[in-house]
């Protein structure tokens, strides 16, 4: 019987569809009314698709940004506002309503869950379960019924920073990794997500880099 090593049973697994147990990886970034996903408002949600190259490299593939409509029934808390600098007001922000928002993302995320063969999407954010919290409250209150997402789990890239570059803060983590970042921009959940995007995919990849999971 021949023995077949750790490093020989992972050779070809550079497809999305078995790199995650399953699983596909989009990071998701959300600005809020403040800090309850039960109490505030959604303001805007971010998601980046991800892909793997014919190198086995995770990269970036597409954003697909949206501001809301805060919800009725939800709060704002002004401290909030002036932290992102989003005025709910502004007619400039193109805001769609809560359910249309969500409902263009997840779109998105079931076609390229069914383009990389995966059974499924989780999110990847940074500080994940406040990202996850509100997506799934969001997607409740708008009577979603196929939510692409797990529903509990998730990627953290502040626990995989702090692992990897002793950063937890994006900012600090991004500087760490060499990833160009800029507090002028910062708060957008498109900038935000894509900034995410670029440490979970440098994370992975210096990972197997380094004889790990590839």
């Amino acid at each position: 019987m021949t023995d077949i090593s750790f490093t020989d049973q992972l050779d070809g697994l550079t497809t999305l569809g078995n790199r995650f147990r399953g699983f596909l990886p989009v990071v998701i970034d959300v600005e809020t009314g403040g800090f309850d996903c039960k109490e505030h408002a959604l303001l805007e949600i971010a998601a980046v698709t991800l892909d793997m190259d014919d190198n086995g490299q995770l990269v970036r593939r597409e954003t697909i940004a949206a501001a809301v409509i805060p919800h009725p029934d939800m709060r704002i808390e002004q401290a909030a506002l002036d932290f992102t600098g989003i005025d709910p007001s502004d007619p400039n922000r193109n805001a769609l309503p809560e359910k249309e928002a969500l409902h263009d993302i997840f779109a998105k995320v079931r076609e390229c869950v069914r383009d990389n063969d995966c059974t499924r999407a989780v999110i990847v954010a940074h500080n994940a379960h406040f990202d996850l919290g509100f997506v799934n409250a969001a997607s409740e209150r708008a009577g979603i019924k196929r939510n692409p997402f797990h529903p509990f789990s998730c990627f953290d890239t502040a626990t995989l920073a702090g692992l990897a570059f002793g950063q937890t803060v994006l900012a600090r983590a991004c500087a760490a990794a060499g990833i160009p970042f800029s507090n002028r921009e910062a708060h957008s959940a498109a900038y935000d997500a894509e900034r995410t995007a670029e440490l979970f995919c440098l994370i992975v990849n210096r990972w197997k880099e380094l004889g790990g999971w590839r």
